[in-house]
């Protein structure tokens, strides 16, 4: 049984930080490429950042690109992205998902991932 918990949203003025965390559990977590995307009510959503499993690959989306960072712990089985410089149009569900085939073929489509977590509220004020 594949889970994915994510945890580090809340609530934080516009330039703070965040540092969200997605936990694996029951997926080998070196086969996968693991992303965040996000999703805003009557939206589509959109690809934030991704890694890829071995040399660890990153994707950013252009309006994170400098402010986000990604990374991966594989032996805790969890990605990090650390969030600076927060914007009122960083607000969203922030939700992590696992791909087998690598960040290439969710990036565009978020919703595809193989598999994906509850989310994470950020609120930006």
């Amino acid at each position: 049984h594949v889970q994915l918990v994510e945890s580090g949203g809340g609530l934080v003025q516009a330039g703070g930080s965040l540092r969200l965390s997605c936990k694996a559990s029951g997926l080998a977590a070196d086969d996968y490429a693991v992303g965040w995307f996000r999703q805003v009510p009557g939206e589509e959503p959109e690809g934030v950042s991704c890694i890829t499993w071995g040399p660890g690959v990153k994707y950013y989306a252009d309006s994170v690109r400098g402010r986000f960072t990604i990374s991966r712990d594989n032996g805790e089985k969890t990605v990090y992205l650390d969030m600076n410089n927060l914007k009122d149009d960083d607000s969203a569900m922030y939700i992590c998902g696992a791909e087998r085939e690598g960040c290439a073929r969710v990036w565009e489509t978020p919703g595809e991932y193989d598999y994906r977590g509850q989310g994470t509220q950020v609120t930006v004020s």
